[in-house]
């Protein structure tokens, strides 16, 4: 008899999450009074381009994607955010509009942590700031890393490391080995045609690191898929 896994709890996300477990107990109980979550449904907007930056985001479950479209509704897409990621802390330091479009690739849940907090973590938690600048750090390694890898490797390696890139152990610490993404969405997140995606996707495949099934693809060798990009 298949069992349904119970869905994750916002406790969850936070007792996974590297920064709260280093909070002192007056930080973590001000973080508890002040969090909520929302749904996101399947392709609607967690927030939009030019919208004023109110809240640090935490995906409790779900997959969403970050993306930017220009007038004519082109997009590309930046990258994927999983559950355990927490992500919008650019823009709050900086203090203008959001940049970017974060739109749910399925069902989603998020934690909402309002800006007044955010700024009276990083202004009273030293151990919040230090993680802060790791996740600054680790994300811009990330897009360094996504700009070398469009001009020096070969698109199955590209679209290898699209693919890993949902898995960083820091910035998307909770994905499930099993990605309702599309092929297309995987080409965006690799910066390749889809014609040129799907044919790396059936390469890797055939190589063990991933099945390819309806409405998504399923990790089977992680390492394995790292490797492949290293």
């Amino acid at each position: 008899m298949l069992v349904k896994r119970a869905s994750p709890t916002l406790a969850e996300l936070l007792t996974a999450s590297a920064w709260f477990s280093l909070l002192n107990d007056a930080a973590q109980q001000r973080v508890l009074d002040d969090l909520r979550e929302v749904d996101v449904p399947q392709g609607g907007a967690l927030c939009r381009r030019g919208d004023t930056p109110v809240h640090w985001y935490g995906a409790i479950e779900g997959l969403l994607k970050w993306t930017v479209t220009s007038d004519d509704g082109r997009s590309v897409t930046l990258g994927g955010l999983s559950a355990g990621s927490w992500f919008g802390e650019g823009t709050l330091l900086r203090g203008v509009p959001r940049t970017a479009d974060i739109i749910a690739l399925r069902p989603s849940r998020v934690a909402l942590l309002p800006v007044e907090t955010f700024d009276w973590l990083h202004a009273h938690e030293r151990s919040f700031d230090h993680f802060l600048l790791r996740q600054i750090n680790e994300r811009m390694h990330w897009f360094l890393g996504n700009f070398t890898a469009h001009h020096l490797l070969d698109t199955d390696s590209q679209v290898a490391r699209a693919l890993a890139g949902l898995f960083h152990p820091w910035l998307h610490p909770g994905s499930d080995p099993h990605l309702q993404v599309s092929q297309e969405e995987i080409a965006n997140l690799s910066g390749v045609s889809r014609q040129r995606c799907n044919a790396a996707l059936k390469r890797l495949q055939t190589q063990g690191l991933l099945e390819i099934e309806y409405g998504g693809i399923t990790v089977t060798d992680l390492e394995g898929l790292r490797a492949r990009v290293e």
